[in-house]
């Protein structure tokens, strides 16, 4: 270990409150609100925003500049949160998480004032979303540290719980915000950052307060830190470019780049793994994948990642691009209406996620949790089942459940994983979850875009040359039409816009076609109505895909054990003054204050039980029954080891794993 965290950076005051802790969740809260926000307000707002720089999505290589203003967030966001977290370990948590604020504060405002229009205000826009990822990094890769080391055990998954509504909800939550935010302005999605991102630095610099002290000798891992950071860049980046045409082709898994990359950031992770086993301080301790708790919700949450990262533009391309306009919904208001009409989802995941994670405190993450997958998992069967020209109350009722069925999984798994890791390391195990599950977005957006460009591929041409051949269109018109690749039409649908008008005056004959006959094929739904029975052939792969990578999540996530604490005092328990006045030092206290850093093992992660210990076990007590730590000193107190000792007073060094009875 290279820091250590300190209880008196917390200022607890008599009775073992937390006076700001409060003010802790609620910042944290915000920065987590903020970032995730900003990674799928983009989405909605990309049709008000390429009208406003004046970009038109089909002409050739543009969807590059759509995919990286997407994209590049996420990518940045997975790649450096491991990076931005030991930093926090090694530096100061409340300083790397401050300084997230004053970067993305700082790329909101230059978004806002992006100058000229074309290409080059696209790439000004793509080159300061990825500094706002930097931001958004510093953010998410330390605030579940920062609450892990305020809140005591029994409270954390309360608290986690909040801050992961928050983080998830804000994927859904921008959502309607660029809706409406783009019908005003496109630049007022980035005066809003802006100032939100100011409010919470000037909240974030008055009110946290570190709390790790930062030890003589750190050094940072170069090595470490390049390879991890290259090789998930190179990786993410060839899945990116995966999901584009290549020449005549309608993707890009025939580029040799594309496979190239994949191989090297492969290599490259590789090469990270075994420098991590061989540098004296490294980014992060692999045997932290000792610990059951801590591979398991990693695990799970990456399954959990990739089957539902792609959810949302699998659902807004369905709305957007046909549902809503066979509806009678004009192309240029579907964004909007498609965040409306999602909103059942962010209702379910806001309901379920705070009262999983209060329950978790008391019973633990594995029953939450791996019922909450195996419920996204029925729900992905019943999206499946569905007709594409659904009944809404069908649709809002398997939204709600999925959910409630992310609610469920979420702030219990990463609660689980946060008590898990010793204080020292919890820094660098927040960024390797957020890693986790960001990366699994990126690879889960690639992996679904795939899936659904090659469905349509193999349907899609063939309705299009029906469809505008029943029309009596001119057969240079329909070659037209149809050369276009299936990933510009899906984009375009993306967008909000009908692109057959488009695609029309490109091949020069618009004037050809007679005006009721072009009414009709630029109406609301000649386009949906051909799009659609394509577009279900690739639902299909996609959703059964979703479907079994969450129930595979379920599985992995009953391998985490019961319930497990790692215990270094990092924390004050509120209920410390009760014991002394009971007669029992705190040094005796059970889950809240359980020892020093050197008794609890150190910053050992060497196996399940280091530094550590599990409250209760199945042969000692029934897993429901979480005994209070009044209980606890008061049992102690009266079983005496054979030496007069108390039977929780051990050498520095030992970790154990001790049952106790149920509290009396």
């Amino acid at each position: 270990m290279t820091t250590e965290t300190t209880p008196t950076g917390i200022h607890s005051r008599a009775g073992g409150r937390i006076p700001h802790k409060w003010s802790v969740l609620s910042n944290t809260t915000l920065g987590m609100l903020m970032a995730t926000v900003n990674a799928s307000i983009l989405i909605i707002s990309l049709p008000a925003l390429f009208r406003g720089i004046h970009l038109d999505p089909l002409a050739p290589g543009n969807v590059s500049y759509l995919l990286w203003m997407l994209m590049g967030y996420l990518l940045v966001t997975a790649v450096l949160v491991v990076s931005l977290g030991r930093l926090g370990d090694m530096f100061g948590r409340v300083k790397i998480y401050n300084a997230g604020f004053a970067v993305f504060t700082a790329a909101s405002i230059a978004c806002l004032l992006t100058p000229g229009s074309g290409r080059a205000a696209a790439l000004w826009l793509i080159g300061w979303r990825v500094v706002q990822g930097v931001g958004g990094a510093m953010l998410m890769a330390n605030s579940a540290a920062i609450i892990t080391d305020t809140f005591p055990a029994r409270q954390r998954g309360t608290a986690l719980g909040v801050n992961q509504v928050a983080g998830l909800a804000g994927s859904f939550v921008g959502l309607i915000l660029g809706g409406l935010l783009s019908a005003w302005h496109w630049r007022s999605i980035f005066g809003v950052s802006a100032l939100v991102g100011l409010v919470g630095a000037v909240w974030a610099y008055r009110n946290l307060r570190e709390t790790v002290v930062r030890k003589p000798g750190v050094k940072i891992d170069w090595w470490g830190n390049a390879t991890l950071a290259v090789g998930l860049t190179v990786m993410l980046a060839a899945l990116t470019y995966g999901i584009q045409p290549y020449r005549d082709h309608v993707e890009g898994w025939a580029n040799p780049m594309v496979f190239g990359g994949l191989i090297l950031g492969v290599a490259l992770l590789v090469a990270f793994g075994v420098i991590e086993t061989r540098v004296a301080q490294p980014i992060f301790h692999l045997r932290l994948f000792r610990i059951q708790a801590f591979w398991a919700g990693n695990a799970a949450a990456l399954f959990n990642a990739i089957a539902r990262g792609g959810l949302q533009f699998m659902l807004i391309i369905w709305l957007q691009g046909i549902w809503l306009p066979l509806h009678g919904y004009n192309f240029e208001d579907t964004p909007l209406w498609a965040g409306i009409y999602l909103v059942p989802l962010t209702l379910g995941f806001v309901v379920a996620g705070p009262v999983s994670g209060h329950l978790s405190d008391r019973y633990g993450a594995k029953l939450l949790a791996t019922g909450g997958l195996a419920l996204m998992a029925v729900t992905f069967v019943g999206l499946l089942l569905i007709p594409v020209n659904f009944s809404y109350p069908a649709f809002a009722v398997l939204l709600l459940l999925n959910g409630v069925g992310s609610g469920l999984f979420s702030a219990p798994n990463t609660t689980a994983v946060m008590n898990a890791v010793p204080a020292g390391e919890r820094g660098v195990a927040s960024g390797v979850r957020a890693t986790f599950q960001n990366a699994g977005m990126v690879l889960s957006i690639g992996l679904f875009f795939s899936l659904l460009i090659a469905g349509l591929s193999s349907s899609l041409p063939g309705a299009l040359h029906g469809g505008l051949t029943a029309q009596g269109l001119p057969p240079d018109a329909v070659s037209a039409v149809v050369a276009v690749p299936p990933v510009s039409l899906m984009f375009a649908a993306f967008l909000g816009t009908n692109p057959i008008g488009s695609l029309l005056d490109h091949a020069g004959v618009t004037g050809q076609v007679p005006a009721s006959t072009l009414s009709t094929l630029t109406g609301k739904t000649f386009l949906p109505g051909l799009l659609s029975g394509p577009f279900h052939d690739g639902l299909i792969v996609v959703f059964l895909l979703a479907a079994a990578l969450a129930a595979a999540g379920a599985v992995v996530s009953l391998f985490r054990g019961g319930v497990y604490i790692h215990d270094d005092g990092s924390a004050p328990s509120a209920d410390t003054p009760a014991l002394a006045a009971a007669g029992a030092s705190p040094d005796a206290v059970g889950p809240e204050t359980g020892g020093s850093a050197a008794a609890g093992g150190g910053s050992g992660a060497g196996g399940g039980m280091v530094g550590g210990r599990r409250r209760g076990s199945a042969a000692a007590r029934p897993p429901d029954r979480v005994p209070t730590p009044v209980s606890r000193a008061r049992e102690r107190l009266t079983r005496r080891a054979p030496t007069g000792r108390a039977d929780n007073a051990r050498p520095a060094g030992r970790a154990t794993e001790t049952g106790t009875q149920p509290p009396t």
